[in-house]
Order: C-alpha cells, then sequence, then structure tokens
C-alpha cells in the first residue's frame, strides 16, 4: 500500500510539473489565415516549442512561430528557406537557396510569382508560407529578424482531426 502512495505522489508531481513546464515554454496560438495550408489550417491551434532554439540551431525547413509586426499581438507562422549568408532568390515561383533549386515537398499551392535575389544577413531568415499563392512573406516584407522568433511550431493540436 506504502508503495502505491509513493507511485501515486511521484506521479502526481511529474503532472505538475509538465503542467508548469507547458504552462511557461508551450504556447497554442490560433491559427488565422490560409498561408500554411495544408499542414497548418486556418482556426487550428497549434502547439509552439518556445524553448527549441535554445537547445539547437534553427534549420531550413522548420517551421516557426514569430512576432511580425511588434504592436500586435499575433503570432505568425511560416517554414525558414533561408539561412543567414545566403542568397535566396525566388523566379516563377522556383525557389533557389545558393544557385540551387529547393526540394519542396510540402508545397501543395504552388505560386508563379518571382522576388528579387536577398543575401540573407547575420540574425535573419528567409521565410515563406506554404501556400505560396496565398501568403505574405519574406518575398514581400524581407527577412524575418531571429529576435522575433518565438519558438517552434511543433504539432497541430485543435481541432482532434489533425493530430
Amino acid at each position: 500500500m506504502a508503495k502505491a502512495r509513493t507511485l501515486v505522489s511521484l506521479t502526481a508531481q511529474v503532472v505538475l510539473l509538465v503542467a508548469i513546464a507547458a504552462a511557461f515554454f508551450l504556447r497554442t496560438p490560433q491559427v488565422d489565415g490560409i498561408s500554411m495550408e495544408p499542414r497548418v489550417q486556418a482556426g487550428e491551434f497549434v502547439l509552439i516549442n518556445t524553448l527549441a532554439f535554445r537547445f539547437g540551431p534553427i534549420r531550413r525547413g522548420d517551421v516557426v512561430a514569430f512576432r511580425h509586426d511588434a504592436p500586435t499581438p499575433e503570432t505568425y507562422i511560416k517554414r525558414i528557406i533561408g539561412l543567414p549568408g545566403e542568397r535566396v532568390e525566388v523566379r516563377d515561383g522556383v525557389v533557389s537557396v545558393n544557385g540551387r533549386t529547393l526540394a519542396e515537398p510540402y508545397v501543395e499551392f504552388p505560386d508563379r510569382r518571382s522576388a528579387p535575389p536577398v543575401v540573407v544577413p547575420p540574425n535573419t531568415y528567409y521565410v515563406l508560407g506554404d501556400n505560396r499563392a496565398d501568403s505574405d512573406d519574406s518575398r514581400t516584407w524581407g527577412v524575418l529578424a531571429a529576435s522575433d522568433i518565438v519558438g517552434k511550431a511543433v504539432v497541430g493540436i485543435w481541432p482532434p482531426r489533425r493530430i
């Protein structure tokens, strides 16, 4: 009986610790817009790991959450395409990084627009939405400052059909 109480106590402590960690290090903003479809859909709540990039680097292909316009509380979600020091070009919808065409199996809704070449400055990233035909991203407003990144978008958590 004492072992059972100890196990229950330990389980309760672990659950409490996880809940506290989640409250401080995870966020769940609701997505407003279709720029990341089909991976992330409008109205979906997405789990954001705010510690992900403290323990590892930001990599091409990561889906990140960030603040775009400082006065607004909104969190935006886009995919990292260009890293600091890389040359990114979008020509007729085809993305190239350092002269090599980027394989993008996640783009289901392509776009044929072009954007001028950009060498990504230090401490910034070039980001694009997966739904290229309906995304406001680095092609429009330029690179994303590393300091604006909130965390890594991990998984959709609501509605349940997307889990």
